[in-house]
Order: structure tokens, then sequence, then C-alpha cells
């Protein structure tokens, strides 16, 4: 499926005629798992997934035989400010050693068969520093939003963003703290490892950002214009892109979570598609997924980013998806249901 959005304001008409669940597909594999060899609910969340994996991808019978992983990697201006512990040159290393295999999110994915991309977002350049100006202009938000939006393949069964980016938490606590309000401090981690001092730095760099563009109350794509970065803006456009080809979405961590916030205060049920993989050692990764009622699947303490909380949460998924195929059901196996 093919959108050409032009503006911000195409991309959210877009939005408001997002597909739902295949309710058909979700009834048959309820009946299904009220069949099978278990008291009911005796497996508690593994029911509950195969069952949502079921209405999304419209089949009784849910599979995960093609899974896709995207890595989208963008430069921010506001890393020049020092918020970050490593300099942004690091960005386009990363994204050489995902190419070349050798990355955390590299073994997990080979470990579920997993696709693995990654999109380099005009590394040459950065965003603007947004403590002087927006981040990104219109157009160049939106040609973010379409890389992430034509990255999603029809024929994927399950779908990951991940994201490196130099300075990137800065901006996630920043969209949050714009959205969501409250004390910018509350929204502040140590992302890749800043010290006290990096902390009070992150919270006075987000507080004159905000100063200076939430002055008249700006929508919630116009606030990833003004704070986000390129990967931020290529993740909404992955998580709305799924949604209308039928691809559940499995959310990883901070930042990941600020670009699903930014959907979700545009319409309401945007990311009825989406299940948190897990909860990273970020507190603004907490209070976001509270505020988005995202119960996360794991809690491993990861702060890594790159997609891999929600690769590792993989696993859960899979172990739902065969036991809501393979197991037997009462009359099958001859076992008396309950009477």
């Amino acid at each position: 499926m093919k959108y050409n959005f032009r503006t911000l304001s195409e991309f959210k008409a877009v939005l408001g005629s997002q597909p739902e669940s295949d309710q058909i597909s979700y009834d048959k594999a309820l009946k299904r798992n009220s069949e099978l060899t278990k008291p009911q609910g005796s497996l508690g969340r593994l029911e509950e997934i195969s069952l949502w994996i079921a209405g999304w991808q419209g089949r009784e019978t849910p599979r995960l035989d093609h899974i896709q992983i995207a890595i989208f990697a963008g430069n921010h201006g506001i890393s020049t400010k020092g918020v970050s512990a490593y300099p942004k040159e690091v960005t386009a290393q990363m994204v050489s050693n995902f190419e070349n295999g050798g990355a955390a999110i590299n073994q997990v994915a080979k470990l579920y068969g997993a696709q693995l991309d990654v999109y380099a977002l005009d590394l040459d350049g950065q965003t603007q520093d947004f403590t002087v100006g927006s981040a990104l202009t219109e157009t160049e938000c939106i040609e973010a939003i379409l890389t992430g939006w034509n990255s999603v393949n029809d024929e994927s069964d399950l779908f990951i963003a991940g994201e490196m980016g130099i300075g990137n938490t800065t901006s996630a606590s920043a969209l949050a703290a714009a959205i969501c309000g409250g004390e910018v401090e509350k929204w502040v981690g140590r992302g890749s490892g800043v010290d006290e001092v990096g902390l009070k730095l992150k919270a006075e760099v987000i507080s004159k950002g905000l100063h200076l563009h939430m002055v008249d109350m700006p929508s919630p794509l116009t606030v990833l214009c003004r704070l986000g970065g390129r990967e931020i803006a290529a993740i909404v456009g992955a998580i709305a892109s799924a949604r209308f080809k039928g691809v559940p979405f499995l959310l990883d961590g901070f930042i990941c979570t600020a670009a699903a916030l930014v959907l979700e205060k545009t319409f309401l049920g945007s990311l009825d598609h989406v299940i948190a993989g897990h909860v990273s050692a970020e507190n603004g990764h907490v209070l976001l997924l509270e505020e988005l009622n995202k119960e996360p699947l794991l809690s491993l303490r990861m702060r890594l980013g790159e997609g891999s909380g929600a690769a590792v949460a993989i696993g859960i998924l899979k172990a739902a998806i065969e036991c809501h195929n393979g197991m037997a059901t009462f009359s099958s196996a001859g076992v008396s249901s309950k009477s």
C-alpha cells in the first residue's frame, strides 16, 4: 500500500481511516482457544497475545514465519550541546556495525530468523538544534515518515522498529514533556550513560526547547517536527503503516515509545495493533507506557535501543502462537472438559 503524503495534514487525514482488527478471525481464534486442553485463562497473557495476533493478521491460526526488524538511524543537532556520552560520529559507526552483523540486535534477529533492515537517514547532515529552531522542516519530517511507512513489508507477520541516533533520548524526553506535560526532570534519563552533570544539562536543554516551541500549543505532529528526529519520525510512519497492512507491531524502548505517543495523541486508538515488548531502565519509558496504557512483556533493565528489547520478547509471542496452534482440543485428545 503506497501513500505519498506531502504535508502533515495529509498524513493526519490518512490516520483518520485506520483499519480495525478482523473480528471474524478473532472470534474463530477465541473459539479454538476455548476448546484447548487447559482451564480457561490458564495461559494468562499468552492467550491474549495469540488472539491479538490472530485479529490483526486476519488469520484464525496466526503465524510468525516472516518477522521484520527495521533500524532507523539519524543524527541530532542537539548532540552539539553535550547531552550524550558519545560523539555524533557513533551513529554512522553503529550503522556499519549493524550492516556487518556485529550488534546485539543482529544476534537476537538471527536467533529468531528475523529479517533485519537498516535505514540511514541523511547521516551526512543532522537535525537543527531545537533550542534555536525547529529540528525538522515539515518536508523533512514527511520524508522520514514516508521512509518508515514504506519500510513495512505487506507480507510480514510482525514488525519491530529499532533506532540509532546520538542525542535521541534528549529528543524523546522533549517530546514526552511537550505532549504529556509535567516537570522536565521526570522525563530525563541517563540515555547512553551521562553522569549527574549530564542529566542536569539535558533537562536545561529540553526546558529551553520547550520555552521556544510550545507557546502556541502545537499539535503532536508539529511537536514531532520541532523537537524530534528523522529516526523518530520514521518510526511514527512505520507504526502507522503496519496498522494499514495488517502487521502486528512489537514496541521497543523509550525512543520508539515517544514516537508511538505522537500517533496515539493524534488519534486515540492508533496503537491498538501494538504491544509493548519491554520496559527499559529509562524512567521516562515507564511513565510513557503508563500514559499509553501498555503493559510490557519484559522488564530486564535494558537501555540499549536498536530494537533489542522488543526482539528478545519475540520468544514470548512465538510461545503464545505455538500453544494456540499446536495444542490438542478436548475432543481430539479425548480429555473431559469442565462440566
